[in-house]
C-alpha cells in the first residue's frame, strides 16, 4: 500500500538528481556547448515540477515533519531549514522567469539573472537534502 511517508525519501532523491543536472548544465555552458546546457536544465525543470508536485502531496497528507535533535545542532538546524525555506519560496517564480528567457532567446538578459538563479536554486537543492538528511536519518523525531 502507498504511503504518503514514503514520499520525503522520493523528494529528497529528486533534489538531489535536480542538483546534479544543475551542475552538469552549468559544466556545458562553461564547455560552450549551448545545446547540452539546455537539456540538462530543462531536465533539472522538469526534475523539480516533479518534486514540487510530490512535495506539496506529502505536505498536504503528511503536515510537517519534527526535529528530533536536541543541544546546539536544533539552532543549526532551523537557521539551515530557514534560509532553504526562503530560498524556496523565492526559486518557484525565479526559474520560470529565467527559463523564459532563455526560451525567447534573450540570452544577454537570461544570463543576468542565471548566475543568481542558478546559485539559488542549487543552495535549495542541497540544502534540501541536508535538512531531509538531519530531520530523516540523524536526528528523526521520537516520541517520549
Amino acid at each position: 500500500m502507498f504511503d504518503f511517508q514514503d514520499l520525503v525519501h522520493v523528494n529528497a532523491a529528486l533534489n538531489a538528481v535536480s542538483v546534479a543536472l544543475l551542475l552538469a548544465g552549468f559544466a556545458q555552458i562553461r564547455a560552450g556547448n549551448r545545446e547540452r546546457h539546455r537539456m540538462f536544465m530543462l531536465a533539472a525543470v522538469a526534475v523539480s515540477a516533479v518534486f514540487l508536485v510530490s512535495y506539496v502531496l506529502y505536505k498536504a497528507n503528511s503536515g510537517f515533519a519534527k526535529f528530533g535533535g536536541e543541544g546546539l545542532v536544533r539552532p543549526i538546524y532551523f537557521t539551515i531549514l530557514f534560509v532553504h525555506v526562503v530560498g524556496a519560496i523565492a526559486i518557484v517564480p525565479l526559474v520560470p522567469w529565467t527559463l523564459v528567457r532563455a526560451l525567447k532567446g534573450e540570452f544577454e538578459r537570461h544570463k543576468k539573472i542565471a548566475k543568481k538563479t542558478w546559485a539559488l536554486w542549487v543552495y535549495v537543492g542541497v540544502s534540501g537534502v541536508v535538512v531531509y538528511v538531519m530531520a530523516v536519518h540523524m536526528y528523526p523525531y521520537v516520541p517520549s
